[in-house]
């Protein structure tokens, strides 16, 4: 008995953050039954801890909300915080602007594999990210904004760049890496 329950008690410590779409589950929850499974797009911000997210947005369709979106914050998977963002600047979102979920075959999780995979980014020490999922003129994309340690300061960080992958396909659409800025070559991490 003992066991099984120190071993449950592992594998609860060694469970890894939600994925993003994990978290649209959680977030139907905190919103009207309008706007469950009606997402715009999903957001992490920079990660701080290590080259995982654990600080996520979820952006839903909500025509229940000022316009037209609630947005579901996450720390670590749990909900931090509920918000009615306001842009002045662009037009409310439409049904049309919805994320057909089902269309979505990546995950943040794998999302991130990818692109840390990349041929050009071998050998550096991934640091940080930053994780967007929308519609773009590609279809429905993952952005990742990467970050390393510098190969002469491991205590400093560089942006190394941005890969851009299919959310349905897992292909790499865009790669605009720069491994030079590890090596002290570019700008400083920001």
């Amino acid at each position: 008995m003992f066991g099984a329950v120190s071993a449950l008690a592992v594998a609860c410590v060694a469970q890894a953050d939600p994925t993003a779409l994990q978290l649209v589950k959680k977030g139907d929850q905190f919103v009207g039954v309008q706007a469950k499974d009606k997402i715009l797009q999903i957001w992490a911000e920079k990660s701080a801890a290590s080259v995982d997210p654990n600080i996520w947005h979820v952006v839903y369709f909500d025509t229940g909300a000022s316009g037209n979106n609630t947005d579901v914050k996450f720390g670590a998977g749990e909900e931090m915080g509920i918000s009615h963002p306001f842009h002045p600047f662009f037009s409310e979102p439409k049904l049309r602007d919805v994320i057909d979920l089902a269309k979505v075959h990546v995950d943040s999780d794998r999302a991130l594999q990818i692109a840390s995979e990349q041929p050009l980014l071998k050998g550096l020490k991934l640091r940080y990210s930053q994780m967007k999922l929308a519609y773009t003129d590609d279809g429905v994309t993952w952005t990742l904004d990467l970050w390393s340690a510098r190969v002469n300061d491991p205590t400093k960080d560089a942006g190394v760049g941005t890969v851009v992958i299919s959310a349905d396909t897992g292909a790499v659409l865009k790669s605009d890496l720069h491994p030079e800025n590890a090596r002290g070559e570019g700008p400083p991490g920001t």
